[in-house]
């Protein structure tokens, strides 16, 4: 047996070895078997994670215009959380209310197909055709 054949030997056994231990595939497995989404009035056969579900601006549990319990809901995070956030934002450099506008114009509102800046978009250009 000469030194590459030991070579050989020994890579094999180290590829056994891999193959047989449970972090041979360290990608994670996806489920594809379809779920029922707990989201009311949102029919849809896949479940969502934080961060996966559609984003839009909730008709219940919302204070002004549903922009926080929006991006709460969508993080998955608590709604207190994004308030406070936003709250900071706007004493501290006054960002937290035009991002809050931009968020009431752009998030659609549950049930609703477009956001309301899509509407006036929509609207604007079905004048001038």
């Amino acid at each position: 047996m000469n030194a590459s054949d030991t070579d050989r030997e020994t890579n094999d056994q180290i590829n056994d070895q891999q193959a047989d231990s449970p972090q041979a595939d360290s990608r994670p497995q996806a489920d594809s078997r379809p779920q029922a989404d707990s989201q009311p009035g949102h029919q849809s056969q896949y479940s969502y994670g934080p961060g996966d579900e559609p984003l839009y601006r909730p008709l219940h549990g919302r204070m002004i215009a549903g922009v926080a319990a929006a991006i709460a809901q969508y993080l998955g995070v608590d709604v207190n959380v994004v308030r406070i956030v936003l709250a900071v934002l706007t004493f501290a450099g006054g960002a937290g209310f035009p991002i809050y506008v931009a968020g009431w114009l752009l998030i659609p509102e549950e049930g609703a197909s477009q956001s309301i800046a899509s509407q006036l978009i929509g609207s604007l250009q079905g004048r001038t055709n």
